[in-house]
């Protein structure tokens, strides 16, 4: 009977992944070196880990496709998101805390998810009601948290 190499599955590169933080620095270390051509000027061991697994993970499963890393590259160059992006960099993360100061009080809104914000207990499904809510008359709520920049006036002097 012949060994054929196969190929890993989920679970042991999870597994391998999964032992990383608990090696020690020579085994990390070694571990590094079967997978990179040098090493790095420092030693920040997360750092380390994270790019250990990363390295693992994409020799397993496969790495980027050349065009979406050449677009990464270009954007980690010039800073700029493709135009399809640049919404998705504007929205809001769970567990974000907005905070506005109006009539001289402190207003926090907990950002829940998606179109859910808590405000005084209260659930809210748009900034906008929670602006209206503090204020009392109609607001963008983007705006009143400094979230989106009011729209420049049309005409104006």
């Amino acid at each position: 009977m012949t060994a054929h190499a196969t190929s890993p599955t989920p679970a042991s590169v999870a597994a391998r992944v999964a032992a990383i933080p608990h090696l020690s620095m020579d085994d990390l270390w070694a571990l590094w070196d079967d997978h990179f051509d040098e090493r790095p000027n420092h030693h920040h061991r997360v750092w380390l880990e994270s790019r250990l697994a990363y390295r693992m993970q994409e020799r397993a499963f496969g790495g980027l496709k050349p065009s979406l890393r050449k677009k990464l590259e270009e954007v980690g160059e010039t800073g700029i998101l493709p135009k399809q992006l640049r919404g998705d960099s504007q929205r809001l993360l769970p567990g974000t805390v907005l905070t506005r100061i109006y009539d001289d009080i402190e207003h926090r809104v907990l950002v829940r998810g998606s179109n859910e914000f808590e405000y005084q207990g209260q659930r809210f499904k748009s900034l906008s009601a929670v602006a209206k809510r503090i204020t009392g008359s109609h607001w963008s709520g983007p705006v009143f948290f400094g979230v989106k920049a009011p729209a420049s006036k049309k005409g104006a002097v």
